[in-house]
């Protein structure tokens, strides 16, 4: 049986004046914190004043019951003075007087304190179920999306739950939402559009997580891949095989590039300049004038237009450096971008180079290809580490040790290895050409 003890004394030993009155003086004459008996487990504590601004704070009061119930003293608070009064702290503590008598006979029964608990998780859940995995959603990308790269990123967030996940889980409370529920998300577009269904899981993945922060949720994350759906749904390299850019071969490239530099337009010069830079074309595209440092023969592109989200200085050849001063030549309008477009202010547009394209008679390769082009030429016909080759293409790496260890951007070996895919353009090699050392080469 639950043994039950509350403080012995006579009950309503405070008065309303002495409630008013009391501070947080004890009987030597120090201030700190004071607890003032009224019997029967009701107790006014009282506690020092602090500084609060240009004021102090005045002491605080407030109302607690203590009981014992299984050996074990418990205090519960009943609120502050300035919310509960003296007659609404008694009348409080004489129904838990009563709640405790009744439950003593009952040892499996909750204690008060628990019973509040209980209330509260109940209450943490009520107000779960009232959140939306739309609302959820929406909140998540109005905190994240400033530390996104750009307005477009955030616009894919929306867009793509929007189309794929709302439909089906968006009205449903997010504390509700489980495998079942990601499975009829996904299943549907994971065959036929397998990047796309694997970002959308990403991005409820992360919303989910969020939500348990938040405490709108409890237990595992149902959008995890890793020993979960990986066991439902089909890695996305095996549901269709990664179609790549179309890239001319290396060996062409000099060829090409003898047709291209016969092309008029600042369309042909663009594209010239993106092979020659190994750049990608949306860098090329927005490059400024601001970026390019013609004395030091340096474009620093900033962190906010790569890819990776990390600066990149790009070294840049005789051959780049003169289809810049073409186009200086050129400037008809005030603007920074390089490669101007038909309106005022505007860069020239992604679609100027596949029409070029087409107009050479060249729809089997992409502008992107050249990227490829690159990479291959300089794996088998130079001498270049492998690190050079990834830092010219700006690639990241994907190893963290190595990551932390490389700080350097390997600048003078990749002026060298520009140098050299600039000469390479432009007088390519026969056909069967020995593996050129240019180890030793100088810029």
């Amino acid at each position: 049986m639950s043994k039950l003890e509350l403080p012995r004394s006579a009950i309503h030993r405070l008065s309303a004046q002495a409630v008013e009155r009391a501070m947080p003086a004890r009987a030597d004459g120090s201030v700190g914190y004071v607890r003032l008996c009224d019997g029967g487990g009701l107790y006014l504590v009282v506690t020092p004043g602090a500084p609060f601004g240009k004021k102090r704070r005045p002491p605080g009061k407030a109302w607690l019951f203590r009981y014992k119930r299984g050996g074990k003293w418990t205090d519960l608070g009943l609120g502050p003075l300035r919310d509960v009064n003296l007659k609404t702290a008694r009348d409080e503590a004489a129904k838990l007087r009563l709640k405790l008598r009744l439950m003593r006979d009952d040892p499996a029964a909750s204690d008060p304190l628990a019973e509040r608990r209980a209330l509260a998780a109940q209450r943490k859940v009520d107000t779960a179920k009232a959140v939306t995995f739309r609302e959820a959603a929406k909140a998540y990308i109005k905190l994240h999306e400033k530390t996104w790269r750009n307005d477009k990123h955030a616009a894919q967030w929306s867009s793509t739950l929007e189309t794929y996940a709302f439909p089906t889980i968006g009205s449903l409370p997010v504390s509700s939402v489980d495998t079942p529920h990601l499975v009829k998300v996904l299943q549907t577009i994971w065959l036929e559009k397998s990047e796309t269904a694997n970002r959308v899981r990403q991005r409820i993945e992360m919303i989910l997580n969020a939500a348990t922060v938040r405490g709108l949720r409890s237990g595992p994350n149902p959008a995890r891949w890793k020993g979960h759906l990986q066991n439902l749904l089909p890695h996305k390299t095996k549901v269709k095989r990664v179609k790549h850019h179309a890239a001319l071969p290396y060996t062409e490239v000099g060829a090409f590039m003898v047709t291209l530099r016969e092309q008029p337009g600042v369309a042909a010069r663009l594209l010239e300049f993106t092979i020659l830079t190994a750049c990608r074309t949306g860098e090329t595209m927005g490059a400024c004038w601001s970026e390019i440092d013609l004395d030091q023969k340096v474009w620093t592109i900033p962190a906010e237009r790569m890819k990776g989200g990390r600066q990149h200085a790009v070294p840049l050849s005789p051959r780049a450096l003169a289809i810049l001063a073409e186009m200086r030549e050129l400037r008809h309008q005030e603007g920074d971008f390089v490669f101007v477009g038909q309106q005022l202010g505007r860069p020239l547009s992604n679609m100027a180079m596949l029409t070029l394209l087409r107009r050479m008679k060249r729809d089997d390769i992409t502008v992107h290809g050249f990227r490829s082009s690159f990479s291959d030429w300089s794996a088998e016909q130079t001498n270049f580490q492998r690190e050079v080759r990834e830092m010219a293409l700006a690639h990241a790496i994907s190893a963290e040790a190595e990551a932390a260890y490389r700080r350097g951007d390997l600048f003078e070996k990749r002026k060298r290895l520009m140098s050299a895919w600039a000469d390479y353009c432009a007088a390519p090699p026969a056909r069967g050409a020995k593996v050129v050392a240019m180890r030793g080469r100088r810029a």
